[in-house]
């Protein structure tokens, strides 16, 4: 504690103020070179037909963890984001051009057939290596 009235008093030197900016100059180095390596992709109507394929194909169990197990299957999450993309198709029938269009047609119809082989195939075990998936 203090003996002056008031409380203690904060003595700021040249040297505290040096540290402060280069300290600042660190971290916004730091903060740029994070939003460099982690740049999201620019909205767009692709990216939400691949952020809900992807979904779906996890949810199939065809993803795996870094350590090279498969993820296991949640096949009503799965076909719930097929819905999703189904809802997104019948939304903007007659609303797309002609790529976007193309791109959902192609990621509604192969997931859908993707859902089929995996209802009707034997499941996997889960640690078992996943077949390739392509979205």
């Amino acid at each position: 504690m203090s003996d002056q009235p008031g409380g203690p008093k904060i003595i700021v030197d040249s040297d505290w103020k040096q540290e402060a900016a280069e300290e600042k100059k660190r971290l916004d180095e730091a903060t740029r070179e994070a939003g460099q390596r982690g740049r999201m992709p620019d909205a767009s109507f692709a990216e939400i037909i691949n952020l809900l394929g992807m979904q779906a194909a996890v949810a199939m169990g065809g993803m795996m963890t870094q350590a090279g197990e498969r993820l296991p299957a949640d096949l009503p999450a799965a076909k719930y984001f097929i819905d999703l993309l189904q809802v997104l198709q019948d939304k903007t029938a007659g609303n797309l051009e002609a790529e976007e269009k193309r791109v959902l047609d192609a990621v509604v119809y192969d997931l859908r057939m993707r859902f089929v082989e995996t209802t009707s195939a034997p499941m996997p075990r889960a640690g078992t290596p996943a077949p390739k998936m392509t979205i």
